[in-house]
């Protein structure tokens, strides 16, 4: 199985990054103060799907372990089964009709089968039609007491406030760079996997806060390099540029060194680097830049290694933040378009020149 499958957490101790949501729930099932409605909103892959499952075997453990199911009783091991009629995983998006909600409204009448609750997880709830909420919303109003929905989105500005108003409402935050690099360490010291910190703290960036895709990139970056990952093949599979790299860019930009920046975009395409991706590298350094200049625990906020914060200190006392600013913006914008356009190259070289006109060189 994908790495992601493999390591998907069943209790809520294995929940990383999102302590204030899982604390929270051990709380109410040790207290015995549970919701008949919860959403869960937030980014792809920082964990709703698994934590509702985690939650719907704690709510029917026979021994729950701090508020976490045991694992080892027997409603622990029934509901472990993906098709146990207990627990109703439900897709919004392809099951989005006023039908699929009658449906569901038929069912909660029936009682759960050997355990206390049954649980409706519905996935992507945003994608149900306005009649479909209209009918979810009476049996959210009066579920029967055996009852528990967890609805899950990532986009809960669709929901209608009268949806919004009857659920217990949790906030997924994306998962911090250090956290991920922990949790990648584990999972290759299991998977004896050797790799550098450069190429975890790569990975775990590239992962933008998903665990989910964090560990679907490590797991095509481990298929590649067949047990010894290291930073090279790291950046090749990313498409990513190494940090020196983008320093002597800046550096060209600068200096309006126009011929230097189109003979490195020239190499990099010849080397099959994406520079698309490159772009947004621009963007995130110029960012890390104004950072460095403007915030006095830089380094806090960024978490370079020691010789990288160096470097890029030293590159960004030579800018002012207006310039950084600008880059900021020219690159990001450049971003959405650089996905569709048929030559990435001139709208990156476009770009370029963009950023470089109304520059203001910090005099030394």
């Amino acid at each position: 199985m994908a790495l992601y499958r493999t390591y998907r957490p069943k209790t809520f101790d294995e929940v990383i990054g999102q302590e204030h949501i899982t604390k929270t729930l051990e709380n109410q099932i040790m207290n015995g103060h549970i919701g008949h409605a919860y959403l869960f909103t937030g980014t792809r892959g920082t964990g709703k799907t698994s934590v509702a499952k985690i939650f719907a075997r704690a709510v029917n453990c026979l021994n729950p372990l701090n508020g976490s199911p045991c694992g080892k009783c027997e409603n622990c091991l029934k509901l472990q089964n993906d098709n146990d009629i207990n627990i109703i995983e439900m897709d919004a998006a392809s099951n989005n009709k006023v039908d699929d909600i009658r449906e569901i409204r038929e069912k909660v009448k029936f009682m759960p089968v050997d355990v206390k609750y049954k649980v409706y997880i519905i996935d992507e709830v945003h994608m149900l039609t306005d009649s479909a909420f209209n009918a979810l919303l009476k049996t959210l109003e009066e579920p029967p007491k055996h009852i528990i929905f967890i609805l899950a989105t990532t986009e809960v500005h669709k929901l209608p406030q009268t949806i919004l108003s009857r659920c217990v409402r949790f906030d997924f935050r994306l998962v911090s760079v250090k956290d991920l690099m922990r949790h990648l360490r584990k999972i290759f010291e299991n998977e004896k996997i050797e790799c550098d910190e450069e190429s975890l703290k790569l990975i775990a960036t590239a992962g933008e806060g998903s665990v989910r895709d964090t560990l679907s990139i490590a797991d095509s970056i481990a298929s590649y390099c067949q047990g010894k990952i290291t930073k090279e093949e790291t950046l090749k599979i990313l498409g990513t540029t190494d940090y020196s790299l983008n320093v002597k860019f800046f550096n060209y930009l600068k200096d309006r060194e126009v011929g230097s920046v189109l003979a490195l975009i020239d190499r990099m395409e010849k080397e099959g680097k994406n520079l698309a991706v490159f772009s947004k590298d621009v963007s995130k350094h110029a960012r890390n830049l104004l950072v460095i200049k403007t915030c006095d625990n830089a380094n806090e906020i960024l978490n370079l290694p020691d010789d990288v914060f160096e470097a890029f200190k030293q590159q960004a006392d030579s800018f002012n933040e207006k310039d950084l600013i600008r880059y900021m913006q020219v690159f990001s914008s450049a971003e959405n378009e650089l996905r569709y356009t048929l030559s990435v190259r001139l709208l990156l070289e476009t770009t370029c020149l963009t950023a470089m006109m109304g520059m203001e060189v910090k005099k030394n």
